[in-house]
């Protein structure tokens, strides 16, 4: 499997402005690329290939002398990025969804370069990058795998590098099975009738957050000082963002630690946050977070994670399988047919392990 490292690093004011000025040729030529694609398809109607917009790069370095100064396979990697883009495009227009036409990218919207195969090496306390220089790095864990890819990235005046490894599984075995309900009073309610706290960092910071906002909407744009403004503002909210990330990482950990099995309801999301009422709450928990850190760390550990149905897994009795309407409000079930009764969320969780094992047995 591939698992990826995060590690910031500590360039000099040198290294900084060469990294800052990768970034900058490779947001040109991505736009360059992009206006490309875009013109041969009106005028032509010719649909450009990642083959043959790779094979003009060494004709724009002949022109362009500045992009000598970026790793020929850093250039690569551009085409392939907006590639990425155009096929995933398709791929949701093939679905019926909302299609969303890769788009240009301004100066706050690319943040990272990448080295797919070679350019650089780690070693030690310091990582070489290619065109930039060797660089301090902050290795607060040791790097397991054969690093297949680095990617630089730029963020909030912040700089970091993500190490992309193989590795081999590891299987931990312990024979447990899990159901995981994801709630709002509390972020994780499992069917053994553990419940996982939710911090509500979001709803925590909203003072500060208001407070930073206010200033940038008066400062006026343009200015030196909106700038000043605007990073703080986007330092705070990265900082909520690590706290929810942080958080997932660790509720995550214990799950895939204590079982083989771990099953969660299959939750549309991105429908769910158009009711306005619960929108803010529902972000706030980071879900989507949770499940996804919870199945790389279990396909790393050779366990499991499934996703079922999540239709009245509340209404529906763990106990005799009996419909018991109840609104949001009632937080006990209380079965009237065969007068089991617990938590709601226990209830509803012990209603999607049943279904995860129903679901595997059916497959098999």
């Amino acid at each position: 499997m591939v698992r990826t490292y995060k590690f910031r690093i500590e360039p000099t004011k040198e290294q900084r402005e060469k990294i800052n000025e990768t970034l900058m040729y490779c947001r040109w030529l991505y736009n360059a690329l992009l206006e490309q694609r875009i013109t041969a398809y009106k005028k032509c109607g010719v649909s450009l290939t990642f083959y043959s917009q790779k094979k003009e790069l060494p004709a724009l370095k002949k022109v362009c002398e500045e992009y000598k100064d970026v790793h020929s396979q850093v250039l690569q990697n551009v085409v392939e990025r907006l590639d990425k883009a155009y096929q995933a495009f398709f791929r949701r227009l093939k679905r019926g969804e909302k299609a969303g036409f890769p788009r240009f990218k301004g100066m706050n919207r690319y943040h990272s370069f990448t080295y797919p195969q070679s350019g650089f090496s780690l070693e030690g306390k310091y990582i070489t990058l290619s065109k930039v220089g060797t660089v301090r790095i902050k290795l607060h864990r040791q790097v397991q795998g054969i690093i297949k890819t680095c990617t630089v990235i730029a963020k909030n005046g912040r700089y970091y590098v993500c190490l992309s490894c193989e590795m081999e599984t590891k299987t931990q075995s312990t024979g447990k099975k899990i159901g995981v309900d994801l709630g709002l009073q509390h972020l994780a309610i499992t069917s053994d009738g553990d419940f996982y706290h939710i911090p509500k960092y979001l709803r925590k910071s909203e003072r500060q957050l208001k407070k930073l906002q206010r200033i940038v909407s008066r400062r006026k744009k343009g200015s030196n000082r909106r700038k000043k403004a605007v990073a703080l503002l986007a330092k705070k909210h990265e900082y909520i963002a690590n706290q929810r990330r942080n958080n997932a990482h660790q509720i995550s950990r214990q799950l895939v630690n204590r079982y083989d099995l771990i099953a969660f309801e299959d939750l549309k999301i991105t429908n769910m946050v158009k009711n306005h009422h619960l929108a803010k709450s529902i972000a706030d928990a980071g879900w989507n977070q949770l499940v996804q850190f919870t199945t790389y760390k279990a396909e790393s550990a050779g366990k499991r994670v499934v996703l079922v149905d999540p239709r009245n897994t509340s209404q529906q009795c763990s106990s005799c399988d009996e419909i018991v309407k109840k609104t949001l409000a009632v937080r006990t079930h209380r079965c009237p047919s065969c007068g089991f009764e617990c938590d709601r969320d226990v209830n509803a969780a012990k209603n999607i392990l049943k279904r995860a094992v129903q679901q595997l047995q059916n497959v098999s």
